[in-house]
């Protein structure tokens, strides 16, 4: 029988497939569902820091009103630095009580200082690594690509200098040069790489003249450019590689493991199809395994890789150019 069991960021899991940060993390029962049908491990949903933010000013403006009139009121309310956050923490450390799955969770600050407060604190709620939601869209003009890295880098960095837990970094697909941030974080010791994260776009209501946005699933089609730059980055970077986005079936987990990817991250695919579509992928990839002899993930992960395919250059622009002629 195939042996599915992997290790990611040097924790043992008992197989690749990981669920994603999602809205499945917000219920105990979910989590343990997760479990029994057999994920390898699950990421808590992100603590996001503007939000937290944004509540504490609405708090604080509504204990405003009519303060002009009772200005000592407001001393009979305690401070909220940080009551929001607390909440999340307190979530995470009943999870972890709850199952033995290993945990991860997820953080998406907006001040240097927040990235490190934060990522303490996730630390402390017993889960088993951190993954640092890198998620913002850059509208300044005047700050340039490089600030841009160099911003990611300090992160990753002070992050790194404050808590013992592996940490991995979701990027965006947007870089100049994704190969060379990989570069840099890896010499920073980063523990994982998770390709990519997926920005949610607004689209515009033409009857209401206004923005309107929602959530869309991912699709199988997009999983070609994550399944792309994992395999231009296997064996280049010492920091295990997640692919996340696409990943909708086995047959796209079994490419994503040939590319060259650790552990695969899913959740639009169990949110539509339900939790239990854990095992389906599985016995998937098994049954590829068996009728392909393979005995463990090591005999064919990489294996199409743009360091072991027969064609090399396929991953690069030139095969494009040939696609494009032959039209």
């Amino acid at each position: 029988m195939s042996y599915l069991g992997t290790t990611y960021m040097g924790i043992p899991l008992k197989n690749p497939v990981v669920v994603a940060a999602s809205t499945i993390s917000h219920r105990v029962d979910r989590v343990r569902l997760a479990e029994e049908v057999g994920a390898g491990a699950l990421v808590i949903s992100s603590l996001f820091e503007e939000q937290i933010q944004m509540e504490q000013m609405h708090f604080m403006d509504q204990l405003a009103v009519g303060s002009d009139s009772f200005p000592e009121a407001l001393s009979y309310f305690p401070g909220i630095s940080h009551g929001e956050a607390s909440e999340h923490l307190m979530w995470i450390e009943k999870t972890r009580k709850a199952v033995r799955l290993p945990l991860f969770a997820s953080l998406n600050a907006v001040s240097p200082g927040g990235w490190v407060h934060y990522a303490r604190q996730l630390e402390a709620t017993g889960v088993d690594g951190l993954e640092l939601n890198v998620y913002a869209v850059a509208t300044d003009p005047a700050k340039t690509g490089l600030e841009i890295e160099k911003e990611l880098y300090e992160i990753v960095e002070g992050v790194k200098a404050e808590v013992k837990i592996p940490v991995a970094v979701k990027l965006s697909p947007f870089y100049t040069s994704t190969v060379n941030v990989a570069a840099e974080l890896d010499k920073r010791r980063v523990d994982a790489l998770v390709l990519f994260n997926r920005f949610l776009q607004p689209t515009i209501e033409v009857e209401t003249e206004s923005l309107h946005n929602e959530m869309v699933y991912s699709s199988s089609q997009e999983l070609k450019l994550p399944l792309r730059w994992i395999a231009l980055l296997y064996d280049r970077v010492q920091a295990d590689l997640a692919i996340t986005s696409g990943v909708h079936s086995g047959q796209d987990a079994i490419r994503a493991l040939l590319a060259g990817a650790k552990v695969i991250q899913v959740a639009s695919v169990i949110l539509k199809h339900g939790i239990p579509y854990i095992s389906t992928i599985l016995r998937d990839i098994e049954a590829w395994m068996a009728e392909k002899g393979y005995d463990t993930l090591e005999d064919f992960r990489g294996k199409v890789s743009q360091k072991n395919c027969d064609d090399p250059f396929a991953f690069e622009r030139a095969q494009y150019v040939r696609l494009l002629l032959s039209q």
